[in-house]
């Protein structure tokens, strides 16, 4: 046996839906607004997981440009064929709404790492799909959501055939489920002559949970078991919480277990804060007498560390051919894909040149390279250059949960010092300071927290050092580490602060602005994320 340490995948990677084709296991996450959009990790051990690539071209036109913070690409689900490679995913385009605004899209590919075809629009009853090979035939399961006042975000769990050629509906949609807990994220299988339905239960929070339901018909109707296979919900001292959003994989030695989300909460006086958002982790499943799964250590709750069957000793994971940054996952951006217009890194060689665009808070075009913070301590530091003139104009340091919450070090321009502020003073934009301006910003608004004269535009090193629930700015000259501020709040870079639904997870970047002329450059070099 080999010992797995949950989660397996860490920070930012929820949702997981796994398949297992020959000896590999693949895992496709929730990319929300961020691309590159559905990343795809693989293992053949499933104690350890690499990046293989994703599924460039997820969002038609390569954009998700106006989706609201935690929209875009929810829960996808990879399956296969024996032939090819399948996912489907919703892009919901209105959060926190009576309409989700879904369009449900499905792609396939032979090679995970290789091209996927160009989505197709699919029936869109809700988020969460998912696809059901069965015998040569295509069917598609969702949730319903049932937008008029009285009626139910989560209407039932709904069935519909398609055309394997087309993806055209085959016939009505049949309704497989209905529950008074709220179920989602529909995941099917059959096995021994039962087709089980695994669910999503009790939404994405510290109430999350898997079940499971059974029917001896596809179309149903469908028993639920009387007992979850896997929650954390009823003791919040477990490290792993919010356990749910659960799939059930075979092993080729015949064995069982389930892909599932899980978080880690840091432990706060206004609550619990999971700043890594949520991850993936595995459990090993046994099947019960009656014919239900459940965990193979025995109970619901999850466990950090489990055994699962070792692989064959020839089945070592060949080398990624994708082109990654040192953490092995490519450089995240919001809503599109990064664009030599504003992200180069070829006109000075070793350096990344950002060109300024909108502000930190636009859904359009905010210039911005971050990577996932994946442990509770961390510490990120960059190289940069800029000549900011205005006020309009800053690059830095960014740690970045949404476009409410963040907190940045920026070297920017501000009035000569004992000058109020009183916009640019346009007969002279050279008159006044390059600065270094660190802010925070949440739901309350945006504060600054410090104001530091720099005095120069030659090279500078900004860093932030992350200690729990604790940010730390920092920036070095002529070797010197000097502090930024006072310590900063960064607990609320989590999916729990305010009570707004958030979905994501704390990241850490670079980034450019300038608001009117869009012309700012800003050179960045030896950017280093370092998380244990």
């Amino acid at each position: 046996m080999t010992l797995l340490h949950n989660p397996v995948i860490r920070g930012f990677a929820p949702d997981p839906s796994m398949v297992r084709v020959g000896d590999c296991y693949y895992v496709a996450t929730s990319s929300f607004e961020w691309f590159p959009t559905i990343p795809i990790h693989r293992s053949r051990d499933l104690a350890h997981w690499e990046y293989a690539g994703h599924v460039e071209g997820a969002a038609p036109g390569g954009s998700l440009a106006g989706v609201p913070d935690s929209g875009g690409i929810w829960a996808p689900s990879l399956s296969w064929d024996g032939e090819r490679f399948w996912v489907v995913y919703a892009i919901v385009r209105s959060v926190g709404t009576p309409y989700f605004d879904t369009d449900v899209y499905g792609s396939t590919a032979t090679d995970v790492s290789g091209r996927w075809t160009t989505p197709r629009r699919i029936p869109s009853h809700g988020f969460d799909p998912s696809l059901f090979h069965d015998d040569g035939r295509l069917w598609l399961l969702n949730l319903q959501n049932d937008h008029r006042p009285g009626g139910s975000r989560f209407a039932g769990i709904v069935l519909t055939e398609l055309d394997p050629g087309t993806l055209a509906p085959v016939g009505g949609t049949h309704l497989l489920l209905q529950h008074e807990q709220l179920v989602e994220g529909p995941k099917l299988l059959r096995r021994d002559g039962w087709y089980y339905l695994v669910l999503a239960e009790g939404g994405t929070g510290f109430e999350h949970g898997v079940r499971v339901a059974r029917s001896r018909a596809l179309t149903g109707p469908y028993e639920l078991d009387d007992r979850p296979l896997l929650t954390s919900r009823d003791d919040p001292s477990l490290p792993l919480q919010k356990a749910g959003h659960g799939e059930l994989v075979q092993t080729p030695s015949g064995h069982w277990v389930l892909s599932h989300l899980a978080a880690r909460p840091l432990h706060t006086p206004a609550g619990p804060r999971c700043t890594l958002g949520r991850e993936t982790a595995i459990q090993p499943v046994a099947w019960d007498t009656d014919g239900w799964p459940r965990l193979a250590h025995g109970g619901h709750h999850p466990a950090v560390e489990v055994d699962v069957p070792t692989p064959p000793a020839h089945s070592a994971v060949a080398p990624s051919a994708v082109p990654v940054e040192p953490s092995g996952r490519p450089w995240c951006t919001l809503r599109a894909a990064p664009d030599p217009s504003w992200a180069d890194t070829t006109s000075r060689p070793g350096w990344i040149r950002l060109r300024g665009r909108h502000g930190p808070e636009s859904r359009w075009a905010h210039s911005l390279l971050a990577r996932r913070i994946t442990e509770h301590r961390a510490e990120a530091e960059v190289t940069m250059e800029a000549a900011p003139r205005t006020f309009t104009q800053a690059a830095g340091l960014v740690l970045w949960y949404d476009t409410e919450v963040y907190l940045s070090l920026d070297v920017t321009w501000a009035e000569p010092e004992g000058e109020g502020q009183h916009g640019q003073q346009w007969q002279d934009p050279r008159a006044g300071r390059t600065v270094l301006s660190l802010t925070e910003r949440d739901e309350d608004g945006i504060r600054q927290a410090a104001l530091v004269e720099i005095g120069t535009d030659a090279p500078l090193t900004l860093g932030a050092t992350i200690d729990g629930a604790e940010a730390r700015f920092w920036y070095v000259r002529d070797g010197v580490r000097t502090p930024v501020g006072p310590p900063l709040d960064f607990a609320r870079l989590s999916d729990d602060h305010g009570s707004r639904l958030r979905f994501t997870g704390a990241m850490a970047g670079i980034h450019a602005v300038d608001l009117v002329g869009a012309e700012l450059i800003a050179d960045f070099t030896g950017f280093r994320l370092t998380c244990r």
